[in-house]
């Protein structure tokens, strides 16, 4: 088991500079293998509103209980990947070489978790460059766009709540 290498108190961090990030709602973090989205009470509370439901309807719909904490639940598709019950795909348009992409969006976007509002921001990207980089493959949205100051990207890392302006919002 190799352990994470973690910062020495008062050492600046790799990103010290800032790191840029623009989503592009491309919808690859919210597909791929078997994974979790944790959702609050609250988050469920929300998310009821917005779609008009009551929190135990959410719950019964769209939520799977894994050791006594909400997640939302995984819809397998045509490719074998497992995607956030919310993740809506359409048709897409050709892009420059002719390539089709679907078009993949988050149909509760607004209201979306918190740990999805805090992506890529995680603990486990900001370890080292190296790691960042690797995230940055599967998220085209990573190195590109808006210029993050260190002080944001600690505030969303550290986030225990919604933040004010989640990195995808500004």
């Amino acid at each position: 088991m190799t352990l994470p290498i973690l910062e020495q108190p008062g050492a600046e961090p790799w990103y010290s500079h800032g790191l840029a990030f623009t989503c592009t709602q491309c919808g690859n973090c919210c597909t791929g293998g078997p994974g979790v989205v944790w959702i609050s009470r609250e988050e469920i509370r929300r998310l009821a509103d917005h779609l008009k439901l009551t929190p135990p309807e959410v719950v019964d719909r769209y939520c799977r209980t894994i050791d006594g904490k909400f997640s939302l639940t995984e819809n397998r598709n045509a490719r074998g990947e497992y995607d956030c019950v919310f993740l809506h795909e359409a048709p897409g348009t050709p892009n420059a070489d002719g390539v089709v992409q679907p078009r993949r969006t988050c149909t509760i976007y607004p209201v979306r978790p918190l740990q999805c509002r805090t992506w890529p921001f995680w603990s486990e990207n900001l370890i080292k460059e190296e790691i960042w980089d690797r995230s940055s493959r599967r998220c085209p949205g990573m190195n590109y766009g808006k210029k993050w100051p260190v002080e944001r990207i600690h505030q969303m890392r550290d986030a225990t709540d919604w933040p004010p302006a989640p990195p995808s919002s500004d």
